[in-house]
């Protein structure tokens, strides 16, 4: 039950802060002003962040060619030891079956660090450009007079997104 409240909790903040606007709106004179932006676009249309995949790559790119390298000899070691294990004495089927379980291991081992060597650089570079972003949103918003910026909603419309726009800068 508290998770469901703490996760419907942003939900309701951006609720109440978009009442409060419609209630000043009422109050005063001035209409307030919302913008959007679609901060998963900013992540895979801007220059910044293609030229990071690109990074991150050319990066990783020996690693997952040596993963792939380990997983072609598992299964030729695994294809040979499937075809003369009928004529393979106790020792050496044991011998070569513990052979494929090892490489298989460190096959196993090895996606698994790289994988997540891979997330965490995504990540890091993710937040690089999420604080560059979020400094360009504080600027649009102060330039164009925005009350509130919103990141996340069901539909929004295209009259107050400013995702392009940040884009245009983040791109620059």
């Amino acid at each position: 039950m508290l998770k469901n409240v703490t996760a419907s909790l942003p939900k309701v903040l951006a609720l109440v802060a978009l009442c409060a606007c419609a209630m000043a709106q009422a109050q005063t004179a001035a209409p307030s002003r919302i913008g959007f932006v679609f901060t998963e676009r900013l992540m895979t249309e801007s220059k910044l962040a293609k030229t990071a995949d690109a990074k991150i790559e050319a990066e990783f790119s020996k690693r997952q060619k040596a993963i792939k390298d380990m997983l072609s000899r598992l299964k030729s070691l695994s294809e040979k030891f499937d075809a003369d294990n009928a004529s393979l004495v106790e020792p050496e089927r044991t011998k070569r079956y513990r052979e494929v379980a090892e490489l298989e291991k460190d096959v196993q081992r090895t996606q698994r660090e790289f994988n997540e060597d891979l997330l965490q650089r995504k990540s890091e570079e993710r937040a690089n450009i999420a604080q560059k972003a979020y400094k360009l949103i504080e600027l649009i918003a102060e330039q164009e007079h925005l009350d509130v910026v919103l990141q996340e909603s069901a539909w929004s419309s295209p009259r107050i997104d400013i995702t392009d726009k940040i884009i245009k800068l983040l791109d620059k």
